[in-house]
């Protein structure tokens, strides 16, 4: 039986009910991260190349990876922030190859633009059409991502970010302010989101209904995640259980 079909029986449980609101998360859940993490670090490569050589020189993966270590060891009160932590990042970078570290403004809003340029999955604008005009979606993110800047805004009651309020999911604070910003209880509202511990524990955690949306592309790069618990494949199996009544 497939994560999708074991997830049936609890979607038709939900759907007798139906959430007074829904919460969703963004990165790996409305849009493919993998590509635009990759897009974001070669636009900022080419660009240190070009401002920062010596920077660009150093900064392999490895260096990368001791130096946001570095960052949150040394500011472990803002390690949910991941703009900080690669603003911090390249500043760091920068002046310890001899380049100008204010360069870590122009540097870190290369990174930020291109992080912004999704191709959503199929089923995003159609759903958050349906979805809109039903019940008040609130987006919750422990990333960066710009709805506005990406063109998402106007079907979302708002957007919870970590960097924000100051916690990250699994953190119980993070899912109540989007039922705050929603305007409905923790128990009327459903989570939606790609990661099995951050979204569905943390939420289940924080009193919310709670769905592992685990895309097929997502599945087919880490296999023994669909093993781990009932999920479902998209955004319009949800609804088909939800709202196929509405």
């Amino acid at each position: 039986m497939s994560g999708s079909e074991s997830a049936r029986p609890a979607l038709r449980e939900r759907a007798s009910v139906g959430p007074r609101a829904i919460t969703l998360d963004l990165d790996d859940t409305l849009w493919p991260m993998l590509p635009v993490l990759k897009h974001a670090e070669r636009e900022l490569s080419d660009w240190l190349a070009r401002h920062a050589p010596a920077t660009a020189a150093r900064l392999d993966p490895d260096t990368r990876v001791a130096l946001r270590q570095a960052v949150i060891a040394d500011h472990p009160q803002r390690a949910h922030d991941v703009g900080f932590l690669r603003h911090e990042l390249l500043r760091r970078a920068l002046t310890a190859a001899g380049d100008n570290p204010a360069l870590a403004d122009s540097a870190f809003q290369v990174f930020y633009e291109a992080r912004q340029q999704v191709q959503l999955y199929d089923d995003v604008i159609p759903m958050l059409e349906r979805w809109s005009a039903r019940v008040p979606l609130v987006a919750l993110t422990n990333g960066n991502a710009d709805l506005d800047r990406i063109g998402l805004a106007k079907y979302f009651t708002g957007i919870v970010s970590a960097h924000e309020i100051g916690c990250a999911k699994p953190d119980a604070r993070a899912f109540h302010a989007a039922c705050q910003l929603a305007g409905a209880a923790p128990a009327e509202t459903l989570h939606v989101g790609d990661d099995l511990r951050l979204d569905v524990e943390g939420a289940r955690a924080a009193g919310l209904q709670a769905l592992w949306l685990l895309r097929p592309d997502i599945a087919e790069r880490h296999p023994e995640r669909a093993l781990t618990a009932p999920s479902v494949a998209s955004l319009v199996e949800i609804d088909l259980a939800l709202f196929s009544g509405a």
